[in-house]
């Protein structure tokens, strides 16, 4: 497992594409899948934090959080751009962030509510991938011979190298 600037490290062409996704509508974006306690999964949309440190969530108080707390395995995916069906990807273990000061800077700037029952987790990397679908989309409406083929990217904690393929 690797921490956001680990892997911003070891491959930052594949983390600054994969973070523009998740940025790319301004303040992050994305789905947060977690393992409810009957093993089922859980999605809801959060708004990922990233700093030159990590990568994080503020979550409130609800069955996500319990499932955090609980097991903390998660798939984090970017929200569909507008204009093609990019997609980005991670996976990992959140981690409830227990230091103050970390807490304490990042929930004032970006002025997180006090009032507000909500636990700071740091998303740690197992792996990442990047999907460019090209012009056409994930679905082409019709086949044309002149269509892209999706090129994917994916870093893993383990091999800490990108595995590029295509398909």
């Amino acid at each position: 497992m690797a921490s956001w600037s680990d892997f911003t490290s070891a491959d930052p062409t594949l983390a600054a594409a994969i973070r523009a996704l998740f940025e790319q509508y301004g303040p992050g974006l994305a789905y947060l899948a977690t393992i409810r306690a009957d093993g089922a999964p859980r999605l809801h949309p959060v708004s990922p934090v990233f700093t030159a440190e990590g990568l994080y969530c503020f979550i409130v108080a609800s069955p996500k959080r319990g499932d955090l707390a609980r097991d903390g395995r998660y798939a984090l995916h970017s929200f569909p751009p507008e204009e093609c069906d990019d997609e980005a990807y991670l996976t990992g273990t959140a981690t409830r962030v227990k230091d103050p000061l970390v807490t304490a800077k990042l929930s004032e700037a970006l002025r997180a509510s006090l009032g507000v029952d909500w636990h700071l987790y740091e998303m740690h990397v197992e792996t990442a991938t990047l999907r460019r679908h090209g012009p056409a989309g994930a679905i082409p409406l019709a086949a044309t011979p002149a269509a892209v083929a999706p090129i994917s990217r994916t870093w893993k904690a383990e091999l800490s190298r990108p595995l590029a393929y295509a398909g």
